[in-house]
């Protein structure tokens, strides 16, 4: 398993954290949550083409 660190605005942070009071989640399972949203909106394709090449993924 890695680590990463998130460093969010204040109003994304806010964000979070009306999701996670909304929702009765922690703001760490908020953002797990929307990180795997985010990856599973992925071409598929495009993911598994730039995994063979080594390359980050879109956005990075």
């Amino acid at each position: 398993m890695r680590q990463f660190t998130l460093v969010c605005d204040d109003r994304q942070a806010r964000r979070v954290e009306r999701l996670a009071t909304r929702y009765d989640l922690t703001e760490r399972e908020v953002l797990r949550q929307l990180l795997d949203l985010g990856l599973d909106s992925l071409d598929p394709d495009e993911e598994t083409e730039r995994e063979r090449e080594g390359g980050p993924a879109r956005g990075d």
